[in-house]
């Protein structure tokens, strides 16, 4: 299989040109690569697809081999992919995803893609459709208390294509994510479980966060928990509209138009190297 080891903001994937490739069982294959130790090592495997919906698909695979419905550092290195590799000379395109069909615009350097733009979408808030189990299926979850493990966080809930509970924290970098996140991922009111962004806020223009994915653990970046988190701040009156987002991989910037009530993500994409693996039998 030749693969493409590619990062946005050190959330990391295995990219495949399947135009060219075919992957036969695609949940063990991103179990394979994704070990650091045996494989390849990423967060996944991205199966970039022909589609008859946009110029592109993206199937997306986490660590542990489940299917995840967008990710918004991933959709970005795809828009990378397909404009340096030659599947398209368009700045801007269209990449169908389980989240729906996402649009992005390509800033270009020395005939590379270097900046990407995507239009996440509209943030969903109704509770059955991040989904989160609640009395009242179209509540919207906002400041809202969750016992996890014995100890109460207020958590906002949002799907931007998959499902986001995030909390507000003092403490980031110092929080104990390895214990706490597995506690929120696999509670019993999230029933496809949740990605979880723990956040504090600088000011009305930047925050901070750390992000515990379901099926992947701590990553060094989330671009859907990015856009989340900011929708979060700006739900609670925390922030302007325009949001820079810090991750331990670098930072985002996210904003949330509400005249179209549309969030745009805006970061880089970087290609690591090439390869080829021979994958053992998947069967």
């Amino acid at each position: 299989m030749k693969f493409t080891k590619m990062h946005g903001l050190g959330n990391d994937y295995v990219y495949v040109n399947c135009l060219k490739e075919r992957i036969e069982n695609p949940p063990a294959a991103a179990r394979f690569v994704s070990d650091r130790h045996f494989g390849i090592g990423s967060d996944g495997l991205i199966l970039i697809n022909p589609s008859d919906k946009a110029d592109f698909e993206m199937e997306m695979y986490n660590t542990d081999g489940s299917r995840s419905e967008m990710c918004g550092n991933g959709i970005r290195c795809v828009a990378k992919y397909v404009y340096d590799y030659g599947l398209t000379d368009k700045t801007s395109i269209s990449v169908e995803t389980l989240g729906g069909i996402k649009r992005l615009d390509l800033t270009v350097k020395n005939g590379k893609a270097e900046l990407i733009k995507v239009d996440m979408g509209r943030p969903e808030l109704a509770a059955e459709r991040i989904p989160i189990d609640t009395d009242h299926p179209l509540h919207k979850v906002i400041d809202e208390p969750i016992d996890v493990d014995g100890v109460i966080y207020r958590m906002t809930g949002i799907s931007m294509g998959n499902p986001h509970a995030v909390v507000f924290v003092e403490d980031v970098k110092g929080l104990e994510i390895e214990k706490i996140g597995p506690g929120f991922e696999n509670h019993e009111r999230f029933p496809h479980r949740i990605n979880t962004e723990f956040v504090r806020v600088f000011n009305r223009k930047t925050i901070e966060m750390r992000v515990w994915e379901r099926g992947a653990g701590e990553t060094m970046a989330c671009g859907t928990g990015a856009c989340a988190a900011a929708a979060a701040c700006i739900l609670n009156g925390l922030t302007e509209d325009q949001v820079t987002v810090r991750l331990p991989g670098g930072e985002l910037q996210i904003e949330w138009d509400r005249k179209k009530d549309r969030i745009y993500m805006t970061g880089p994409a970087v290609t690591v190297f090439d390869g080829e693996i021979d994958l053992p039998d998947m069967k």
